[in-house]
């Protein structure tokens, strides 16, 4: 075989019909038998043979599976290299910039939710905490655990409590009051009306019935102020009951809860002091100390502020009723002995104005 042959063969490549290269087991061993070397296009002008540089083989006739031994590997080129470092390098740059650009906007949102959201899980578990001890504290009392008690300050309550109830049964009995002398003004009027009807049509009884007539009348005109007073004493003192009693109510509720905060705590820190004392348990001694003398701090306050409270409460309330119970007293003495001047005198004492029939309830608005 000529050189010019063993070329030709070396870098004939088989084609099949469909366009694959053909996959031959000869022809694929014959072309990787010469492998591509860097200058061996040099070899002629460089003087050295290529029968020499290259050793002429025969045909394979070894087994029709690929060579078992694995062909030698070729070097890269390092300008190849250099660019594939590059590449990967500039990757691994922008990757690592789009991480840190991810994380940065996870972090600025982060700090952007951080505020309200952190507030309320706080507010959240600070409230859970103290309803947990509030509620230990309470079931405490309920078994007869030790709890802090104002003598005084407990007692001028309870009086509170009771008097707010004889108020509120006082009000609904004149509540009754005025619906059965409405009624009874009513039934007045109509019997007024039967006697005038009667001493028209009986000339014999005209005087008798006309009599009658009056008194009825006179008796259904005197009912309505009377009426009247009973619904502004009524007025006074649901007034005084629902809004300035109820209010001091409230502050009583305040400060009890304020003063089961404080035994909460109390029991708390006794708790601590009665364990023992080392690196782990100062800091929440220290801590409960703290929390204890807040909550303690807020029960006096509380509690003085009741005091005071009761205090105004109790002026006012003998002011109120004192006059509320002179108007009473005095419609009721003059609408029964027949006194209508007595009676008209005493609403205009206490300016009690008078609703007229047919008259509609003045709006909020009108009463500023």
């Amino acid at each position: 075989m000529t050189e010019e042959s063993q070329r030709s063969s070396a870098a004939e490549i088989s084609v099949t019909s469909n366009g694959d290269l053909d996959r031959n087991p000869e022809v694929v061993f014959q072309r990787d038998s010469y492998p591509s070397v860097p200058g061996s296009q040099n070899f002629s002008e460089s003087g050295v043979s290529t029968a020499e540089s290259i050793p002429e083989s025969g045909p394979y006739t070894g087994s029709a599976s690929l060579p078992a031994s694995p062909v030698a590997p070729i070097a890269p080129s390092s300008a190849v290299a250099s660019r594939l470092a590059r590449s990967f390098s500039d990757s691994q740059a922008e990757k690592g910039a789009k991480q840190a650009q991810a994380n940065s906007g996870a972090m600025v949102l982060a700090d952007d939710l951080k505020s309200p959201a952190m507030e309320k899980l706080d507010l959240v578990r600070k409230w859970s905490i103290n309803t947990y001890k509030c509620t230990r504290q309470m079931l405490l009392r309920e078994v007869g655990a030790p709890a802090t008690v104002d003598v005084e300050l407990e007692a001028q309550i309870e009086i509170l409590r009771d008097n707010k109830r004889k108020y509120q049964h006082v009000i609904r009995l004149a509540q009754t009051l005025a619906a059965q002398l409405s009624q009874m003004m009513q039934t007045q009027k109509q019997l007024g009306d039967a006697f005038t009807d009667l001493s028209l049509k009986s000339p014999e009884l005209h005087d008798e019935f006309g009599y009658n007539a009056d008194t009825q009348k006179l008796l259904a005109k005197n009912g309505e102020t009377l009426l009247g007073a009973i619904n502004f004493f009524i007025s006074s003192v649901n007034t005084l009951v629902d809004k300035t009693i109820e209010d001091t109510m409230l502050n009583i509720k305040q400060y009890e809860f304020a003063r089961i905060e404080y035994d909460a705590y109390r029991t708390d820190l006794e708790e601590l002091n009665l364990g023992p004392r080392d690196a782990n348990t100062l800091p929440k001694i220290e801590q409960s100390q703290q929390l204890f003398q807040i909550h303690r701090e807020k029960y006096e306050r509380m509690r003085n502020d009741v005091s005071v409270k009761l205090k105004f409460l109790e002026e006012n309330k003998v002011k109120v009723l004192h006059n509320q119970l002179i108007l009473f007293h005095n419609a009721i003495a003059a609408y029964y002995a027949g006194n209508q001047q007595q009676l008209e005198q005493t609403l205009k004492q206490f300016h009690v104005k008078m609703k007229m029939p047919g008259e509609d309830s003045p709006s909020w608005l009108e009463e500023y």
